[in-house]
């Protein structure tokens, strides 16, 4: 089927931002998904040593103290995962107005989205102050780790709005197909957490620092200066627009949004229960196995990078181009995208069996963990190249506004194959069972991914 001819209009050319357009919707695939995911891979790397960072300075404190903001986690990792759902939701709609060539509403989603965001972090704050001890005490803190929670979140909810506002305004050019400025300034973010994380935590001179609140400080102050980073950029306040703002336009726009953003945002929380769970599992079978599996999943996150980039820079291509009918340009990408992928896991997975009992050697303590950790790497791997299809299938389907779908796919892998195969892996053939149930799990739901997003090309071809 011949491609659709792109959209042109004199409002397009008028337009301070037709760059992004014109290239997602006419430049090469391959270039233009590679010119785009090699900034993207730079900002999860930015993330990983942000976290990093953090935890080195915090251990340093104590375990009491490292104990008490692991206790956080869960906590933060939701507020993290609304931000991440937020960001989604609107770079779907962006991509999509974008693709279709209504700036003036790009405009008006951009600047709802980003007081939404704004606003679901002042809600964050006030809920977040008044539940710390009641909340923290269902989690099980005893009275030893409650002051450091305290200390640390009491800072830590002040940054609500900061987590979620620049998420949201990457998003937004993200979808016009700049992702190195996000990412520049995600870097910069990082760095600036870096040198402040020492000051205000250990203090300098005579001042003695902020214990474990100066690491929440550190953490807020860097998300505040990604945030006015961003706002801060020409290119970024073009895309906003406070003058027409009523609430008629607001509920509409938050509609729009939140209609992909809210299951994508479900979708991110539900995948640390599932792992909570089959960590479970693991436990039953000893502290060797618990040991083998933290570091094995360690290895996998970092094998699955290129993986969670590609799917960050698919979504704004697919968006745009969807919205412009160009169908078929959708099609190429996605099958290209997957084939590259699964080509890719298939050498990391190699590389990763084949080197195992070096890795094994690097991480293991003792010569049990280290075997199992050989195990895993020579087992799940092999599967990788499936999970990849299914990360690569969520965040297609919810670039086409199939967020339900998506969420269904999701509630499958992680609840009707993932935890019940490691359960009956583990009750078969022990912590080997598991791994290989895991595996498995990969596998069949990469298959059922695949063709659930093929339904919906079809559909729209």
């Amino acid at each position: 089927m011949p491609e659709p001819a792109n959209p042109t209009s004199s409002s397009s050319a008028r337009n301070p931002s037709p760059r992004g357009r014109r290239d997602l919707l006419r430049d090469p695939i391959a270039s233009t998904l590679a010119r785009m995911t090699g900034p993207v891979i730079g900002g999860i790397v930015t993330m990983m040593l942000f976290n990093l960072v953090d935890a080195w300075f915090i251990a340093q404190l104590g375990t009491a103290e490292l104990a008490a903001v692991t206790f956080t986690f869960p906590v933060t990792f939701a507020v993290i995962s609304i931000a991440i759902g937020l960001s989604i939701g609107t770079t779907a709609v962006v991509g999509r107005r974008l693709g279709r060539g209504e700036f003036e509403t790009v405009k008006a989603r951009a600047t709802d989205a980003s007081l939404l965001g704004l606003l679901l972090g002042v809600v964050m704050i006030v809920a977040g102050l008044v539940s710390i001890g009641p909340l923290f005490g269902l989690l099980g803190a005893d009275d030893t780790l409650m002051p450091h929670i305290q200390d640390y979140m009491q800072v830590w909810y002040f940054g609500a709005p900061f987590v979620l506002l620049p998420r949201v305004l990457g998003s937004v050019l993200r979808a016009e197909g700049n992702t190195l400025v996000p990412s520049l300034v995600m870097a910069a973010a990082g760095g600036l957490n870096a040198l402040l994380d020492p000051l205000l935590i250990f203090g300098i001179g005579d001042w003695q620092g902020m214990g474990v609140a100066g690491a929440a400080l550190a953490t807020v102050l860097s998300w505040l200066a990604m945030t006015l980073g961003l706002l801060a950029l020409p290119l970024l306040r073009a895309r906003l627009d406070l003058h027409q703002l009523s609430l008629t336009r607001l509920i509409t726009s938050w509609r729009e949004v939140g209609a992909i953003g809210l299951p994508a945002a479900m979708t991110s929380v539900m995948t640390p229960i599932a792992t909570a769970l089959v960590t479970r599992i693991v436990s039953q079978h000893g502290h060797a196995a618990v040991a083998a599996y933290g570091i094995g999943s360690r290895i996998e996150s970092l094998a699955l990078i290129l993986v969670l980039a590609l799917s960050m820079t698919l979504s704004p291509f697919i968006s745009q181009n969807d919205g412009a009918g160009q169908h078929r340009r959708v099609w190429r990408a996605i099958h290209g995208i997957l084939g590259f992928i699964l080509v890719w896991q298939l050498a990391v997975w190699l590389g990763l069996g084949l080197g195992g009992e070096w890795i094994a050697a690097r991480f293991a303590e003792s010569p049990e963990v280290a075997q199992l950790v050989v195990t895993y790497l020579w087992l799940i791997p092999a599967a990788l190249g499936a999970q990849g299809v299914i990360i690569l299938a969520n965040s297609s389907l919810n670039a086409l506004h199939e967020p339900r779908r998506a969420m269904t796919l999701s509630l499958v892998r992680l609840f009707a194959l993932l935890v019940p195969l490691a359960w009956l892996g583990g009750t078969l053939h022990g912590v080997v069972g598991i791994f290989a149930g895991v595996a498995t799990s990969y596998l069949l739901m990469g298959g059922i991914s695949y063709l659930a997003l093929r339904s919906v090309l079809r559909r729209r071809a």
